[in-house]
């Protein structure tokens, strides 16, 4: 029930805070409503255009071409990636495509899009304060007070991350039972900021959209710092769903296609940070069979 209290608050929050302009008011005489600024929604699917995929060094980095055309972004940008390694990974989502491309599977090119584009127009403290800020509503500081087994089982799973994390960044987090959350010391928020500093404006973009999908500053710092594999990471996002299907069943396929999506999502993310980070050159460049 305080789950749902909270979904509900963070959603209210999110409207009153909307620009006007995302709001359904009617425009002036002689002006064009503007939807607000976002990230990209890739299409559903298109058909496949082209037979082979290899990628090629140029000025500005790496790019990826499509039989004998380069890909551009949604912008008409050159599609161009700073490492040869993220290249790679780009070309094979590209290459893994069959009849039809699947443009919400390609969580690697969506992101390399929004990077490139910047569709949001933010600047790189913008992006660290918006991946910060999840620490107010992280899933692991929330906790309920019944059932038993249920704080139990939170205490077993969650406690050893937040400790590991107040270590690792001499910091305070906690955790609460309240709705509001726990108290986090503007000193914690200081030094997380400081450190998502080191990160470059690509990375930053992976690590707001894991944040995002785990709607947890610290699963992600754990993500990060290689402290938790990916399965972890959703299996304690998602800890409370999985107790409640332990208890009440599975919805048929529902539940599953969900940890499928979420498992992808959560990979694509946090490899796109490290490759990101990547200055190793890769010897091949050529896709082959």
């Amino acid at each position: 029930m305080w789950r749902s209290c909270l979904r509900l608050r963070d959603a209210g929050c999110r409207l009153l805070t909307q620009p006007r302009c995302a709001l359904a008011a009617p425009a002036g005489p002689g002006q064009t409503p503007q939807a607000p600024a976002r990230a990209y929604a890739p299409p559903t699917e298109r058909k496949r255009f082209y037979q082979n995929v290899s990628i090629t060094q140029g000025e500005g980095g790496f790019e990826i071409n499509l039989d004998h055309r380069k890909l551009k972004t949604p912008q008409a940008k050159l599609f161009t990636v700073p490492s040869e390694a993220l290249a790679i990974a780009v070309a094979t989502e590209w290459d893994s495509q069959q009849d039809t491309i699947k443009f919400y599977t390609m969580h690697l090119t969506t992101l390399c899009n929004t990077s490139l584009d910047n569709p949001t127009q933010r600047n790189k403290d913008q992006l660290i304060r918006a991946a910060v800020k999840f620490l107010d509503t992280d899933t692991i500081c929330y906790r309920v007070e019944e059932p038993a087994t249920l704080v139990e089982l939170q205490k077993n799973e969650w406690d050893p991350i937040i400790e590991w994390a107040e270590k690792r960044y001499d910091v305070e987090i906690g955790s609460s039972t309240s709705i509001m959350g726990p108290s986090i010391p503007a000193r914690t928020r200081e030094v997380l900021i400081s450190h998502l500093a080191s990160y470059n404006m690509w990375a930053l973009q992976g690590i707001e959209f894991v944040v995002t999908q785990l709607k947890s500053m610290v699963l992600t710092l754990g993500l990060m710092d290689l402290h938790l594999t990916v399965e972890q990471a959703v299996l304690l996002s998602r800890l409370e769903e999985e107790y409640q299907i332990q208890k009440w069943g599975n919805i048929e396929w529902a539940h599953d296609y969900e940890l499928q999506e979420l498992r992808a999502r959560t990979a694509a993310g946090t490899l796109f940070v490290h490759l990101c980070s990547e200055s190793t050159t890769v010897k091949h460049k050529l896709l082959q069979q």
